[in-house]
C-alpha cells in the first residue's frame, strides 16, 4: 500500500502535527479553568465577533477538538498532505487574522509584531507550511495529469 505523502512532507508534517496536538490537548485541560477559558474566549472574540454567543468553555472545547484533529491529521500518514495542508492554511489563516485585528500585538502602522505579538505572528510560518503542502500537491496533480 503506498501512502500518499511524500518523503519531503514528512518532518513539516512531524513537527506542526505534534505542536499543534500538544496545544490542543492542552487546551482540553484549559476548558476547566474559568480564567483562561475565558481570556482565549476573549482575545477571539474581540477579533471574530461572531464569536461572543458561544460561550468560553464551549469555545475552548471546540478550539480544543479543532486543534488536536488538525495535529492527528498531519501526523497520521494515511491523511493526504493536501487535506492536511489545507486544515493547516485555514487554521492558521484564522491565527493570522487574530493577530492583524487585535489591537497591540503589531507595531503602529507596521506588520512587525510587538513583544505581545510575537507568539501570534509565528504562525505565519505555518501558514506558510501550509501553502507549501498545498503548491506541492497542485504542482503534482499538473504533473500526473497531462
Amino acid at each position: 500500500m503506498r501512502l500518499p505523502i511524500k518523503a519531503r512532507h514528512l518532518a513539516p508534517r512531524l513537527i506542526t502535527g505534534a505542536f499543534i496536538l500538544n496545544s490542543g490537548l492542552g487546551k482540553f485541560q484549559a476548558r476547566h479553568d474559568e480564567q483562561t477559558a475565558q481570556a482565549l474566549h476573549g482575545m477571539a472574540a474581540g477579533s471574530y465577533p461572531f464569536l461572543r454567543r458561544v460561550p468560553p468553555a464551549t469555545f475552548v472545547t471546540l478550539l480544543a477538538a479543532a486543534e488536536t484533529a488538525l495535529g492527528g491529521a498531519l501526523l497520521l500518514p494515511v491523511v493526504p498532505t493536501a487535506v492536511a495542508g489545507a486544515g493547516l492554511t485555514a487554521f492558521s489563516g484564522g491565527l493570522l487574522g487574530l493577530y492583524f485585528r487585535t489591537p497591540g500585538l503589531r507595531k503602529p502602522g507596521s506588520l512587525a509584531p510587538t513583544q505581545d505579538g510575537l507568539p501570534i505572528a509565528k504562525d505565519s510560518w505555518l501558514l506558510g507550511i501550509g501553502l507549501g503542502f498545498l503548491t506541492d500537491a497542485c504542482a503534482e496533480r499538473r504533473r500526473c495529469c497531462r
